[in-house]
């Protein structure tokens, strides 16, 4: 045996890919990054500016500060304060000089409704998970494993390939006997290829992701209308008049019908209000691209994959509509691309054949590695 045929058996032999490890299952991302931005942001920024106002509470004790009579008493101002809070109902009089009242009580009940804010952007990712990502774990597992045993495949049928042309006295028919080979398709491995195909014909897992992102959008627009509500009708106003003839005080006749009070939290809820408003309407087009971004194929990872034998899922012309399962998985593909262990090397083997000057004797990974392998350089061109 030659010292290139040498050569060439151990460069095969340390292509191959090592077996996968257990580790892969508990390794792949089942959220896209964008759409984990969005959990992160669209869950834990009420959350952190409910812990800012409660802090806000705490700290500070009493939200509102009602100016008493001077002849109150420091219990009957203690008192005041407390029933203006609990009440928190503003008297007025309209233009006509009736009176009116208008409930603030939205202004206590603000940090409680950005719980609820935060519990209602984090339903789309339940339903994700629960709906979706379970069926999506196992397509992937079982696609990312099979992409990485056909290119096992293709290296050890190059080794069987080497072999036999090492052994054929005429190798000319060696090439003739290939390229017949390869016109009727002996070197397919069709289960990957037929499993994917028929991913375009199922529309649970794009079904599912629509309606998450569409409910997401729908939490967005709701929560900045909410907010918009709020400041138009409450958060302008940090100055009311509160009534106490009521209660312990009902019977004194020395209080007045009305007491100014004013809200001392009130630049704080202001501040919340505006900056969790601003965020998420920065975030309804990330929401849309992302919904958007189903629309168009990812067809990188497959037009590496199709330098493999008989892989020809886009020079078929098989991909249509993109708005099916097949779409999703390619996009899923992408975000755990560490995981896959074949495509680092076969986009390495897509950069030779594009750097090559005769490409058209290249268009398999079999046709490189063949060439690799210390075989005939010079072999007929396909028609």
């Amino acid at each position: 045996m030659s010292l290139s045929h040498t050569a060439a058996e151990y460069m095969l032999s340390d292509a191959l890919l090592p077996d996968p490890s257990n580790s892969r299952a508990k390794g792949l991302r089942l959220e896209l990054p964008s759409d984990r931005l969005l959990k992160f942001v669209t869950v834990g920024l009420p959350l952190c500016l409910v812990s800012l106002a409660f802090a806000r509470e705490f700290s500070a004790g009493s939200q509102i500060s009602c100016f008493s009579p001077t002849n109150f008493t420091g219990k009957q101002s203690a008192y005041t304060d407390t029933a203006c809070w609990d009440s928190l109902i503003h008297h007025g009089f309209d233009a006509e000089g009736h009176a009116v009242t208008k409930s603030l009580w939205a202004l206590k009940a603000f940090p409680y409704s950005l719980l609820v804010v935060a519990v209602l952007m984090y339903l789309p990712y339940l339903l994700w998970r629960y709906a979706a990502a379970p069926a999506l774990h196992c397509d992937l597992l079982f696609i990312i494993d099979e992409l990485d045993k056909s290119y096992n495949r293709s290296v050890r049928l190059v080794q069987h390939m080497k072999k036999v042309q090492q052994a054929s006295a005429e190798p000319e028919r060696f090439w003739e006997e290939y390229e017949r080979a390869r016109r009727e398709r002996y070197f397919e491995f069709p289960l990957l290829e037929r499993y994917l195909s028929c991913k375009q014909h199922t529309h649970a897992l794009v079904f599912i992701y629509i309606l998450r992102n569409l409910l997401l959008l729908l939490f967005l627009a709701a929560t900045c209308l909410y907010l918009v509500f709020l400041h138009l009708n409450i958060f302008f106003q940090d100055e009311f008049n509160c009534s106490i003839t009521t209660g312990l005080l009902q019977a004194e006749p020395h209080i007045p019908p009305l007491i100014p009070c004013k809200l001392v939290f009130f630049s704080v809820f202001q501040l919340i209000s505006l900056s969790l408003g601003s965020v998420y309407v920065l975030l309804i087009p990330v929401v849309i691209y992302n919904a958007l971004q189903l629309c168009q194929w990812d067809k990188g990872l497959l037009s590496v994959y199709e330098m493999l034998p008989a892989f020809d899922l886009l020079s078929r012309r098989m991909l249509t509509c993109p708005l099916n399962d097949l779409n999703i998985i390619l996009l899923f593909l992408r975000a755990n691309i560490s995981e896959l262990t074949s495509f680092s090397r076969l986009n390495a083997v897509s950069a030779l054949r594009e750097a090559t000057a005769n490409k058209e004797d290249i268009d398999t990974v079999i046709d490189f590695m063949t060439l690799l392998a210390g075989l005939e350089t010079t072999k007929p061109k396909h028609q």
